[in-house]
């Protein structure tokens, strides 16, 4: 690698893990070409991304991030997945791990907070920011969809009795 094409890996690498909510490392050793494409394409869907970078270079774009703890975790064939939804990167890297033996987890940053592997499983069984919101969204509506279902039940109860005295009526 060229000195100047290491520079942009590093600017690059130190953009990234300065606008990342979590950081999750893992060895890769062992993986085919089509697993880490699923890994990729299952972070991809899940807002979260994947690097593969020399570890040295990512030692040195870590220098002033939040994300700095990770740095001793840089040994081996490494992979590094970030994401700014604090679960979405765990979440994904542990499932993943789950099927794929070979995909080992070392631990992982969230902010300036350091996680190892159990921190990380813990992340990643949290419910994500999507799911957090939906069910705000559901506790608030469900009051209001219960007052609506009230303020009808009355009408449609008197309509019913003035339909039975009708048909009563028609009857007789």
């Amino acid at each position: 690698m060229e000195r100047a094409a290491k520079k942009e890996a590093v600017e690059e690498l130190n953009g990234l893990f300065k606008t990342t909510g979590v950081a999750i490392v893992a060895h890769y050793s062992g993986l085919t070409v089509a697993q880490m494409q699923k890994l990729r394409l299952q972070m991809k869907q899940a807002g979260a991304s994947v690097k593969v970078s020399k570890n040295r270079l990512a030692k040195i774009a870590l220098e002033g991030t939040d994300v700095v703890a990770i740095g001793s975790l840089l040994k081996g064939p490494t992979v590094i997945a970030t994401s700014n939804d604090p679960v979405a990167a765990p979440k994904v890297a542990v499932e993943f791990a789950r099927t794929n033996e070979k995909f080992v987890i070392l631990g992982g940053s969230m902010g300036k907070t350091a996680l190892n592997v159990d921190s990380v499983k813990a992340l990643a069984a949290l419910p994500s920011l999507d799911e957090l919101r939906a069910k705000i969204v559901g506790l608030v509506m469900a009051p209001a969809t219960k007052i609506a279902q009230l303020s009808t039940a009355p009408a449609a109860k008197l309509a019913r009795v003035v339909q039975a005295y009708a048909s009563k009526s028609e009857a007789a």
